[in-house]
């Protein structure tokens, strides 16, 4: 163990931090600070998924403040039986649906069908290039690309939009999307396996 020179304060210790059930806990107690930590932990992730639904950002933050707020009056219903943010982001992927439900958001995009898609597109020998050129014109062409890949999400049906913004955007786990879902794993990876190929069908336009 290393010696702490008397000249030089002892380093503090540092107070573990409160699991997510002991602020819940806490928060429904009436512990309003819990909930706040509660809140902080979980904003950013909450935003990401309601922005990459919506591609949005007044609407990912009215909703995620939304979200927060339908939490706090639904506390008291939550018994644990899931991990809170499991509980929070099923909460922010149902107020989500029903915005764009409500506002007719898919007005004018169309979910592309299956005979549409392009399963060899990743295979193009300008996206091989992309990822192995290190050059101006490779950051460039990422950027776009970024751009283009978040207006082909957009055109994905919610249910195939939700599993990749969950999986390959927020990196959730199959079974932990299932149980935000209320549905098997078998669903999320089949809804996931065709989201992919529409995505890639969509891109493969970008990319002739």
């Amino acid at each position: 163990m290393a010696e702490v020179s008397p000249s030089q304060p002892a380093p503090a210790e540092v107070s573990p931090q409160p699991d997510d059930l002991a602020l819940v806990r806490r928060a429904q107690g009436g512990d309003a600070d819990a909930y706040d930590e509660l809140v902080r932990r979980y904003q950013r992730q909450i935003y990401g998924v309601i922005y990459h639904m919506t591609s949005h950002h007044e609407d990912a933050n009215d909703l995620t403040q939304d979200t927060f707020v339908k939490a706090w009056q639904a506390l008291k219903s939550f018994k644990g039986d899931s991990r809170f943010f499991t509980w929070l982001y099923r909460i922010a992927v149902n107020r989500t649906l029903n915005h764009l439900k409500s506002r007719k958001f898919r007005e004018g995009r169309h979910a592309m069908s299956l005979n549409d898609l392009d399963i060899e597109a990743e295979h193009h020998p300008d996206l091989v290039a992309l990822v192995s050129d290190k050059t101006p014109r490779r950051a460039l062409a990422l950027e776009e690309l970024k751009e283009k890949l978040n207006v082909a999400i957009q055109r994905l049906s919610e249910n195939h939009r939700i599993v990749v913004t969950l999986h390959d955007i927020q990196g959730l786990p199959h079974d932990e999307i299932a149980k935000i879902l209320d549905c098997n794993t078998q669903t999320v990876r089949t809804r996931l396996f065709y989201a992919r190929q529409q995505l890639q069908g969509i891109l493969s336009d970008y990319l002739k």
